[in-house]
């Protein structure tokens, strides 16, 4: 069925059971389950004009399905992620894959056997080849670390090259850093993959919502439990109650349209935008898109070109690569990082964990703490980076865990309450 849309100033917030804030992954496979499996009736206020969140796609003027918050390709080793959003879409059977653009050569990242044979030529590279497979053996991914770690000079310079024609420069232009700021675990952890498998990913299900995203949210929210308000801002329609005019004084109530809410309220925004950041604003990297359509077949030799040496944007994305569109026109988009400085224009994509920001974000997550039927869920909600496959298994974690304890409302959720996928 199609969604139930709303205007929110025209809702009786009695005629709801439960709340859900933002309506992306988090959001609408939570309101999806608590309709669907707890026959409760759900109210999602979404702040954009639209559903879907950072994954709504929408045709430009060109006919071209572009992604309008950056690429979102699927991939997961979890068979529950798959399965459940299955039930909402068909997939298309895309493989991501990405180059980097080494002035002005291409090769596949992550740095490969193939990336090996551009960046040394053959002749060394098989050379290079059979010391890492002698050293780790095939089809496995290294470490810039692991490399260094090494006697042999040789595997030590396919670390430099990796470190300083791929990832540095690349890192720099993504978090706003200078080379010295670039923190020594991440570094460590970029890997070379022995292999020829130019596959971005390696997971076991990988691909496209056939008809895009937003109809897949559509068909996740066009339940006749749910209805949607759009343009609807959280900070804007909760009062919030503490147990005192202290800073630090926990929530104790939300009332919405003048009423104390006492069902399950879930939470998927930034959490200090909540609380007007009364201790001020969690960092974040925003970013910026510039789209250019052509009068051609394809513009990229693939659907992603990472640009890790030369210019000020990230990457370049040409969605008919992911999309598997055909005609004789085709649109790409810049990506540019920026920091994030004005919730009124910017969006927060990415937050920026390091000790001082976690603090930050533990002080305004204990605001909530005494609040039972509040859940703060997702990216946002958690100051965390997921991945869509990992956000759709917490989430039906997280619906069945307020369903248990609505029908359980004395006792502690025990361990042993998990999601658990509908029958397809």
């Amino acid at each position: 069925m199609a969604v139930t849309y709303a205007d929110f100033r025209a809702i009786d917030i009695a005629d709801f059971d439960a709340v859900v804030v933002g309506s992306g992954f988090a959001g609408a496979v939570t309101a999806r389950q608590l309709a669907e499996q707890g026959g409760l009736r759900v109210l999602v206020i979404e702040k954009r004009a639209h559903i879907a969140g950072n994954a709504y796609d929408e045709y430009d003027q060109a006919g071209i399905l572009v992604h309008r918050y950056g690429p979102h390709i699927f991939h997961t080793n979890s068979q529950e992620a798959y399965d459940y959003l299955a039930r909402f879409t068909e997939w298309s059977g895309y493989q991501h894959k990405v180059l980097a653009d080494w002035f002005g050569t291409y090769m596949p990242v992550p740095f490969n056997k193939n990336s090996m044979e551009i960046a040394f030529g053959a002749e060394k590279a098989a050379r290079l080849i059979e010391k890492l497979i002698a050293t780790f053996g095939d089809e496995r991914k290294v470490t810039i670390n692991e490399l260094r770690a090494q006697e042999d000079p040789e595997l030590a310079e396919v670390a430099d090259f990796v470190y300083e024609n791929v990832f540095l420069y690349y890192t720099q232009k993504q978090w706003g850093l200078t080379p010295e700021e670039v923190d020594p675990s991440v570094t460590a952890r970029v890997p070379v993959f022995i292999s020829r498998d130019d596959r971005y990913f390696q997971d076991t299900y990988q691909g496209m919502p056939v008809d895009g995203y937003t109809r897949l949210f559509e068909a996740m929210l066009g339940h006749d439990l749910i209805t949607v308000c759009l343009g609807t801002e959280a900070e804007s329609v909760f009062e919030l109650v503490f147990a005192s005019g202290d800073e630090d004084a926990p929530l104790t109530a939300i009332r919405i349209k003048g009423e104390a809410f006492e069902g399950p309220i879930v939470y998927t925004g930034p959490l200090d935008e909540l609380f007007l950041a009364r201790f001020g604003r969690l960092p974040y990297r925003s970013l910026d898109f510039v789209y250019e359509t052509f009068e051609e077949d394809y513009h990229l030799p693939a659907g992603t070109v990472n640009y890790t040496v030369t210019e000020d944007y990230t990457r370049v994305t040409e969605f008919k690569w992911l999309t598997g569109q055909k005609g004789s026109k085709t649109t790409i988009m810049k990506e540019y990082s920026r920091a994030y400085e004005d919730p009124a224009t910017q969006i927060p994509y990415y937050a920026i964990i390091n000790g001082d920001n976690a603090d930050l974000y533990g002080r305004y997550r204990r605001l909530t703490d005494a609040l039972p039927n509040f859940y703060p869920l997702g990216r946002l909600a958690e100051y965390r980076y997921f991945n869509m496959d990992k956000v759709v298994v917490d989430a039906l974690a997280a619906a069945d865990r307020i369903l248990w304890s609505l029908d359980h409302p004395d006792a502690a959720v025990p361990d042993a309450v998990s999601s658990a996928t509908p029958a397809l």
